[in-house]
């Protein structure tokens, strides 16, 4: 036997690859010497394993007895390994998993037929099992009968655990090498597979090109030592949908000079594929990543990895928990939405500083990536030369679609505050909200410190009868602020199932949250309902659910608008946590004078006294006075004139009738 050693080999992962590749053909030629007799009968029979074997001896390897030969590459590779000046995945593996020397070399005898299709017919004839090209767990652990205290079938228990060995389907018997894993333990460059994608250090962002909050850029200092010292096992990123956690939790991974490994659609603690997410961000230098969207109540069990594998990065919004032994070594970390500041910055670095930007909306730094990134798309596709700030809002419109119009509805913001007829307290009151509304980011920073903890969410609530501009007045608002505005689809909403209608609603704030869009809770005493005495499991269950929209009420970073005609079924607790309460009254005859002059058309020809006498005698809300405008214009569209006194007070009496009552006005003959 040579002395020689593998000193002159060139380091790096695939070279070291191809030394246990060696290592495993050395077990597989003295398992099919012993098979047929003699090393000559042997490669008369596979002529190809010569060249393997002469592989060997230009490395240092002479003589032909087997057992000789692999005690001798054990140790050369050993030493090989020792002088080390790189990170070696399979020995960093091996130290982190408690493997040895023969359970990687049989490792890599399994997948042999992966690396050179003809040792699968080596292994269909020393198995005697035409088609069976996969070594089999019985002849895997007989080729290891004579090493010294090894167990092979332990062996290939540890390495399937790890998810480095898998069986194929149906067959239970052959072995093969994980697909998902295979690529890494041969040093090769990473495919990836459906539920699993790898993403390179070099090709993640640098933690200095974000524009992070002072709080986060603080905690993401202490992260790397945290980890490294075992204190912390996992990071749980907490915060809004599309605002940047995962591109943080990217960046945070290139801070400690790792890769990720995204795992996707693996939800049981239990599942294997967590075990080998773990083994191969082991093998690639990464951090597992996987991104939660958890409803109230729910938790998610954070999976037990073997020690020292890989960190776990979680990305999780604002509802939903984290349980299991790892959840005990949790560090979060809460990624606030950017403020002014840092929106202006976000749009400059998209648009450049001379682009527009919309940094009124409180939107997530995601969505400003994304709503630039659709500018820039349809501006090029139409042949324009510069972006419009209404190209950019469009933008932004399109990103609400897929997550809200399953649960709410867009209304059309209206025009100012001067086509609302009503009284001079209730404008005062919409006045003061729109301040409100417009200040919430700055107003934390003027008030005293016992209201510390005062958030950018701004509640409303409009009360008052039915048709006296409520909902008006919530696209009023909208409008002077350049927001969009949804109604909460109640039907959608509510559930029958326990715990689905505070999913819905948390869906719902979510993404009003993220794209800073005003919710409008239509006739919303039908959800903010007073807490009864519990007589019954749905009791309990009701008042649950009123509990939830209490305390989501509080955190809702957003605008709120609640609007109701039955203020007295409201729980007061609702009530307590409004920032402004509108009192919407019936119209007086001022206001119905005004609201009249707003709904017909300026060409009409209505008698001036038929209109004063309307006004006066006439108690009708404003929402009445619309549908009797629209009515009038109808019959005179269909008349084809211009909107006349017999239209309108048509319009006024099928007002009346429909309320069960006479109209005030003298009746005439007219159409009907």
């Amino acid at each position: 036997m040579s002395s020689g050693s593998f000193a002159a080999l060139p380091y790096s992962p695939r070279q070291h690859f191809a030394l246990y590749f060696h290592a495993a053909v050395l077990r597989v030629l003295e398992l099919a010497r012993d098979h047929f007799g003699t090393a000559d009968a042997l490669q008369e029979r596979f002529p190809f394993l010569s060249g393997y074997f002469e592989e060997m001896v230009s490395h240092g390897l002479s003589g032909g007895n087997f057992t000789e030969a692999q005690a001798w590459w054990r140790q050369a590779m050993t030493a090989w390994e020792r002088n080390a000046p790189i990170r070696l995945p399979l020995c960093s593996l091996a130290g982190a998993a408690d493997l040895t020397y023969d359970d990687l070399v049989l490792l890599v005898q399994a997948g042999l037929p992966d690396e050179d299709p003809r040792m699968g017919s080596v292994f269909e004839e020393l198995q005697g099992a035409p088609g069976e090209q996969r070594i089999t767990v019985a002849a895997l652990a007989a080729g290891w009968h004579d090493a010294d205290e090894f167990d092979a079938r332990g062996a290939i228990h540890r390495l399937q655990q790890l998810g480095l060995l898998e069986m194929p389907a149906g067959i239970h018997s052959m072995l093969r090498p994980c697909a998902a894993t295979w690529d890494a333990v041969r040093g090769a460059a990473v495919a990836g597979a459906g539920w699993v994608q790898h993403r390179p250090a070099a090709a993640l962002p640098a933690l200095s090109s974000l524009i992070l909050p002072s709080s986060v850029a603080e905690a993401s200092r202490n992260i790397p030592s945290a980890l490294a010292s075992g204190a912390v096992g996992a990071v749980a990123i907490r915060g809004a949908q599309h605002n940047g956690r995962a591109t943080f939790a990217a960046a945070l991974a290139r801070e400690m000079q790792k890769g990720v490994i995204e795992v996707a659609g693996v939800s049981e603690a239990a599942d294997q594929r967590w075990r080998t997410a773990a083994t191969l961000a082991h093998l690639v230098d990464a951090v597992v990543l996987t991104r939660l969207d958890l409803g109230p109540s729910e938790v998610f069990t954070l999976p037990e990895l073997p020690g020292g594998l890989a960190p776990v990065f979680v990305t999780v919004g604002v509802s939903g928990g984290l349980a299991g032994t790892l959840a005990h070594r949790v560090s979060t970390i809460w990624m606030p939405v950017p403020d002014q500041d840092a929106r202006r910055q976000l749009w400059a670095g998209e648009l450049g500083d001379d682009g527009p930007a919309l940094p009124g909306l409180r939107l997530t730094s995601g969505n400003i990536v994304r709503a630039a990134q659709l500018a820039r798309a349809s501006l090029a596709g139409h042949g324009g030369s510069a972006l419009e700030t209404s190209a950019l809002m469009t933008a932004v419109r399109s990103l609400e679609r897929p997550g809200l119009e399953a649960l709410a509805r867009r209304v059309k913001p209206a025009a100012g505050w001067s086509h609302l007829a009503v009284s001079n307290e209730t404008l005062t009151e919409l006045a003061t909200l729109e301040a409100r509304c417009r200040q919430r980011e700055r107003l934390a920073a003027c008030v005293g410190d016992a209201l510390d903890d005062l958030g950018p969410g701004v509640r409303a609530l409009f009360k008052g009868p039915s048709g006296t501009g409520k909902t008006l007045a919530a696209r009023m608002l909208a409008g002077a602020l350049g927001m969009d505005l949804y109604r909460v689809d109640l039907s959608a909403v509510v559930n029958k199932y326990i715990g689905e209608t505070e999913k819905n609603l948390e869906r719902v704030f979510a993404r009003a949250e993220e794209l800073d869009i005003i919710l409008l809770l239509d006739e919303g005493d039908a959800l903010l309902t007073q807490r009864t005495g519990v007589q019954s499991a749905n009791d309990r269950y009701a008042n649950l659910e009123t509990n939830y929209l209490l305390q989501r009420l509080e955190s809702f970073d957003g605008i709120l608008v609640v609007t109701t005609n039955a203020a007295d079924r409201i729980d007061a607790a609702f009530q307590r946590r409004m920032d402004v309460v509108v009192e919407f009254a019936p119209p007086d005859a001022t206001e119905r004078w005004a609201i009249w002059q707003t709904h017909l058309p300026s060409t009409h020809q209505v008698e001036q006294d038929l209109l004063y006498a309307a006004a006066q005698r006439c108690s009708l809300t404003g929402g009445q006075i619309r549908n009797a405008a629209l009515h009038a214009s109808l019959l005179a569209v269909e008349a084809g004139s211009r909107v006349g006194s017999i239209h309108l007070e048509t319009a006024i009496e099928r007002e009346y009738r429909a309320a069960g009552a006479m109209s005030p006005l003298r009746g005439r003959a007219g159409v009907r």
